[in-house]
């Protein structure tokens, strides 16, 4: 019997490299922003706008980004992107040439173009576990992905700190342009479909089919993509249980940018750290988020394994998670620094362990439309990208703290639980009707 290759391992890494990236790449304006408005005299309000500024044109390009990942394939569409987003990341670090309001503006429209090139990203990540893993491994192939966020604080915010500390905050763009760059080689080596990658064989490709992969939706044009209707449209949206989901990720959502925007401000201005010490420190919480990301999808996929249903499978953990990660709130009524960092772990685990909607994406998108559907996901739940930080720079300038802060961003995460709870239902892929 021919033992089966693991090349789909292979592929969930490169996943995992590129997302990673992804993160660092947003997460490059939170470490070199508070050096950067100290520099160019911004406030909170405008600081919060320029963090949102990555969210506006990430949320427009979703569908764009999904139906060309449908027509083109994900191997093509993500890589061309990813190397647009190194060269829109490097030119940042050139806006410390111009003045203030110069500044202001070509940062905000930089920002937007790096949202517009990671707009396919996740939808594209979606596609590739579907094509690439069955069902029972989807979980935790997702979750590897999508842990990928956390290990960026983990590894990029202390080296983003300490080139902010050494050398100023433009080098932070600078360098993380490079990797950018480098990334998008190593990507076209290593990513194909399943039926056309050189190294994998017949029992790999036989085992992901029988499980439930949908190995031609990672070709480079799977048939019966090339378009999408309008009725298809309208039966996606006219499900509840998406709409569930999607609702649930933009709440979840709003946990996520508040870590990876004004989590730092949070540490320098209300708790008083340096910029070095807060990039740092602001990668404690993210090793709990890490390794909460990857416990969530195992938990998940064991539960399955064991016989529960889909739905209580991928549920129980979104739910535990959220929970979690309201704990955030007791932030407000401590001092001790080393306490509140083991509080926002706490936080950050929650919001990793329960952070499956990629999982139940591909779960649940129609065959015909999974980088159109991961695009829609991704289109609601990436509007807290705007929101969050705008909503935080408004209530730190109107209340001059961020005890508000924290209530909204735990009431968000408490959003997740009862989405789940009293509006997804159970989880099943769609299957649509034909349009005539």
């Amino acid at each position: 019997m021919l033992k089966r290759t693991h090349v789909r391992f292979g592929i969930v890494s490169m996943l995992f490299i590129m997302t990673a990236l992804n993160y660092a790449d947003r997460a490059t304006i939170a470490i070199a922003g508070p050096a950067m408005a100290k520099n160019l005299g911004l406030g909170p309000t405008t600081m919060g706008y320029i963090f949102s500024a990555f969210g506006w044109t990430y949320v427009i390009g979703q569908l764009p980004g999904g139906w060309l990942l449908d027509r083109f394939g994900a191997r093509k569409v993500y890589g061309r992107a990813s190397l647009i987003r190194a060269a829109f990341t490097s030119l940042q670090g050139l806006v410390v040439y111009l003045g203030a309001s110069a500044a202001v503006a070509v940062l905000f429209i930089l920002r937007m173009m790096v949202g517009l090139a990671e707009a396919p990203a996740f939808p594209g990540n979606s596609r590739i576990v579907a094509a690439w893993f069955p069902t029972a491994e989807r979980g935790t192939a997702s979750a590897i992905f999508n842990s990928a966020q956390y290990f960026a604080t983990v590894l990029f915010a202390p080296l983003m700190g300490w080139i902010t500390y050494s050398f100023g905050w433009q080098y932070v763009f600078w360098v993380m342009g490079v990797l950018g760059f480098l990334s998008v080689v190593l990507w076209w080596k290593v990513v194909y479909g399943p039926a056309e990658h050189p190294r994998i064989n017949a029992a790999e490709l036989e085992y992901i089919k029988e499980g439930g992969a949908l190995v031609d939706a990672g070709s480079n044009r799977a048939p019966g993509t090339q378009s999408v209707q309008w009725r298809q449209v309208k039966q996606l949206l006219g499900s509840r249980m998406l709409i569930g989901v999607y609702l649930g990720q933009y709440c979840l959502n709003a946990v996520t940018y508040f870590f990876l925007t004004w989590f730092p401000a949070y540490l320098v201005q209300a708790r008083g750290m340096s910029i070095l010490k807060a990039g740092f420190v602001a990668s404690a919480p993210a090793v709990c988020g890490f390794a909460g990301g990857i416990l969530g999808g195992m938990a998940s996929d064991y539960l399955l394994r064991k016989g529960c249903s889909l739905t209580l499978s991928r549920k129980a953990p979104i739910v535990a998670g959220m929970l979690m990660s309201t704990v955030m709130i007791a932030c407000n009524y401590v001092n001790v620094e080393a306490l509140v960092v083991a509080i926002m772990a706490l936080s950050f685990f929650g919001k990793g362990f329960g952070a499956l909607g990629w999982a139940v994406v591909s779960d649940t998108s129609p065959k015909e439309m999974l980088g159109f559907a991961g695009g829609m996901f991704n289109f609601i739940g990436s509007i807290s990208a705007v929101t969050t930080p705008i909503a935080i720079g408004y209530i730190v300038q109107r209340t001059g703290s961020f005890h508000n802060a924290l209530v909204f961003v735990a009431a968000n995460a408490l959003g997740t639980v009862l989405s789940y709870l009293l509006i997804v239902g159970e989880i099943k892929r769609v299957e649509l009707k034909p349009c005539s």
